[in-house]
């Protein structure tokens, strides 16, 4: 498991090596939450997702699949179990990516 470093922004986007790929996550705060979309190179895994607890962002293998990427990316809150907000990013809530062996 590794930790993904993420910034107290409302709006981020970086890119990062994740399972041997180049990936570029971007994080949205909205009035209904935090939202990400993610890249493998320039192909979609996924856009518009809802950042929960404990909730896997990628979710299903014919994403992963159609990409190369391996693995999953999820937030948990180190202080209880509240999904999320941009304010305490990096401290409070932890991004981790978790390779395909782990799961």
């Amino acid at each position: 498991m590794q930790v993904v470093n993420v910034s107290a922004e409302k709006s981020q986007q970086f890119n990062i090596a994740l399972a041997g790929v180049t990936c570029t996550l971007k994080l949205t705060q909205r009035s209904t939450g935090l939202f990400l979309d993610f890249w493998v190179g320039d192909a979609a895994v996924c856009l518009g997702v809802l950042c929960l607890n404990a909730n896997k962002l990628v979710r299903y293998e014919y994403l992963r699949a159609s990409t190369g990427f391996t693995g999953d990316l999820f937030f948990i809150d180190t202080k209880g179990t509240d999904d999320p907000d941009w304010s305490e990013l990096g401290t409070r809530y932890k991004l981790y990516y978790v390779s395909s062996d782990e799961l």
